[in-house]
């Protein structure tokens, strides 16, 4: 089965019903956080089963994390038994926008230990679009055997961003949009602005108009211009709390730019204390 980062929805059509895949929903939405839900509720991709971002893809909220910590991997690796997750499972994951909720998942899948996983290129639009078929039907999967072999080197912790930001030995990537990068306006988290040192480079530049990512050669070229000479490994994403920053490594990794690591907490665990330098108007 397919193992790249992304997978075509004419590819994925061909192997529904394949007991060795593992088709995952991702659909949520930050400010009405049961809709995702509800909409897998009325349809869905044949098979799949569903992963909220709340409960599912993230740890409870505490006072100094951000807003969507991650899970231990053994309590990950619990839930992805649930949904029938083997060992050589293919993981397909998706949604219904431009693939920030996949992504956390395709990011969260590997951090795990599992390589066989991939993003639906287009989500579902593009899904709907070809007339490809849905259900309503909630699977009954088998219990899996998954098993996590964590992979903490993928992440970095807020004391190696703060490190980065003071010294420069990481290129920190921000995924969010301009306007929350320069400090203008902050829908969500208490404090307007971005960690000092950190380059803009919003995860939406890497998709097409029809919501697919954008060819290999063209991610690299503007993506080798955000890295400022820096290697992938030597790169750290960031976003609002964990999330689009997975949708920036997921497209690093489509460019062929491998080993770049996420900052979990993200901006809204770096503006959680006050005593954090933050940075405001253009990049540095």
């Amino acid at each position: 089965m397919h193992t790249r980062p992304l997978i075509e929805a004419e590819a994925l059509a061909e192997r529904l019903g394949d007991p060795a895949l593992a088709i995952i929903d991702c659909r949520f939405d930050l400010a009405r956080p049961d809709c995702g839900r509800e909409r897998y509720d009325d349809e869905h991709l044949p098979g799949a089963v569903y992963a909220d971002l709340n409960r599912d893809l993230s740890a409870p909220v505490t006072s100094v994390s951000g807003r969507h910590p991650l899970p231990e991997p053994g309590d990950f690796a619990a839930r992805l038994r649930a949904w029938g997750v083997n060992r050589g499972s293919t993981v397909v994951a998706y949604d219904d926008g431009n693939a920030m909720y996949a992504s956390r998942l395709w990011w969260m899948m590997r951090w795990v230990g599992h390589e066989r996983v991939a993003v639906l290129d287009g989500g579902l639009r593009r899904w709907m679009q070809l007339g490809l078929p849905l259900d309503e039907a909630i699977p009954a999967r088998p219990h899996g055997d998954f098993l996590a072999h964590a992979r903490p080197e993928l992440a970095v912790d807020l004391a190696q961003v703060a490190a980065a930001s003071a010294d420069g030995s990481l290129r920190i990537l921000d995924a969010r949009a301009p306007e929350r990068y320069r400090g203008e306006v902050e829908p969500i988290d208490a404090v307007a602005g971005h960690v000092p040192g950190a380059v803009n480079h919003p995860f939406t530049l890497s998709l097409g108009a029809d919501g697919r990512f954008l060819p290999a050669t063209e991610l690299r070229a503007a993506l080798g211009g955000a890295l400022g000479g820096r290697g992938a490994p030597d790169t750290v994403a960031m976003c609002g709390s964990g999330v689009t920053a997975c949708h920036l490594l997921l497209a690093m990794e489509v460019a062929g730019l491998r080993g770049g690591r996420l900052y979990p907490g993200s901006w809204s665990e770096w503006s959680r204390d006050a005593a954090r330098p933050v940075a405001r108007g253009a990049e540095p």
